[in-house]
C-alpha cells in the first residue's frame, strides 16, 4: 500500500520572490490527486517541493512541513533517499538517448550500487509492465535506445524508470502535455491501475484529464491553495468563486 502525503505551511522563494504562500493539504494514500490552476500559479513548483526538486534551482528555498508517511523531507535527510520514495515523471518524456531500453529503466536502480543481475532483470520486466509498455519493447530492450521511441512511448518509459525504484509516491507534471490523444488515453488508464500500488499527484492544465483521473482536486492561483475537495465537487459545486470562475472558463 502507498503512503499519504501531509504538507503545513509550506511556503517557497526563488530568492526573493515569492512563490507559494501557507500551503496546506493532505494528500490520502492510493488515490490520484490532480492539482490545477492556470499557468505560473505554483503547481509545479508545488510538486518539486514534495521530492525537493527545486534545490536544483540556485537560491530556491522552502519553509514549512512536508510529510511522505512517517518520513520528514525536510529533516536533513538526503534528496537522493527522498527520490528513492518519490517517484516524478516531467512533463516532457526525457529517457537517456543513449542508453538501451533496458539500462534506461535500470539506470536509477545501478547509480544506486544495485547489481544483481538476475534481480535486474526482474525489476525491468515488472516495471516495463506496470507501466503497460513490456508487449511493445520486449523483443528490443536491448537494441533499442530510449530515444527511438514514439512521444507515448517515451513517456511510459520514464514512468518505468521512475517505478523500477520502488517509491511510494509518484508525482506527473503535465505527462500528457506533449502527447496525442491515443497516448494520452494509456497514460490516464495507466494512472487508474497505478494508483492501487502508489499515491499519485499530477498536475495538469487539461481539466477534463483531472475529471477522469482523480479522486480529489486543488486548485491554485497567485500560489495559494484557494481550494481543495473531492473531484466532482471541485468541478460541479466548488465553495469558492474563484475556483467557480477557473473551472467554467471564465478565466485562465
Amino acid at each position: 500500500m502507498g503512503v499519504g502525503i501531509t504538507v503545513e505551511g509550506l511556503n517557497a522563494f526563488y530568492g526573493k520572490t515569492q512563490a507559494l504562500f501557507d500551503v496546506n493539504i493532505t494528500v490520502l494514500a492510493n488515490h490520484a490527486t490532480a492539482l490545477i490552476g492556470p499557468s505560473g500559479c505554483g503547481k509545479s513548483t508545488f510538486i518539486r517541493c514534495l521530492n525537493r526538486m527545486h534545490e536544483t534551482i540556485p537560491e530556491a528555498r522552502v519553509e514549512g512541513r512536508v510529510r511522505i508517511g512517517d518520513f520528514s523531507v525536510y529533516n536533513g535527510t538526503s534528496a537522493t533517499q527522498l527520490r528513492r520514495r518519490v517517484g516524478m515523471v516531467f512533463q516532457k518524456p526525457n529517457p537517456f538517448p543513449t542508453m538501451s531500453i533496458y539500462d534506461n529503466v535500470a539506470a536509477g536502480l545501478k547509480l544506486n550500487g544495485f547489481g544483481n543481475r538476475k534481480q535486474l532483470d526482474e525489476i525491468v520486466h515488472k516495471s516495463l509492465h506496470a507501466s503497460a509498455l513490456w508487449d511493445e519493447v520486449k523483443d528490443h530492450l536491448h537494441k533499442k535506445s530510449g530515444a527511438s521511441l514514439s512521444g507515448g512511448q517515451q513517456q511510459r518509459l520514464c514512468i518505468a524508470r521512475a517505478l523500477a525504484v520502488q517509491p511510494e509516491v509518484l508525482l506527473m507534471d503535465e505527462p500528457c502535455s506533449a502527447l496525442d490523444p491515443i497516448s494520452t488515453g494509456k497514460i490516464e488508464e495507466l494512472i487508474f491501475q497505478l494508483k492501487e500500488q502508489y499515491t499519485i499527484v499530477i498536475v495538469t492544465h487539461n481539466m477534463q484529464q483531472a475529471a477522469r483521473v482523480a479522486e480529489f482536486t486543488g486548485f491554485f492561483l497567485l500560489g495559494k491553495m484557494i481550494e481543495f475537495d473531492k473531484t466532482e465537487k471541485i468541478f460541479t459545486n466548488p465553495t469558492d468563486k474563484r475556483t467557480e470562475d477557473y473551472v467554467t472558463g471564465r478565466f485562465g
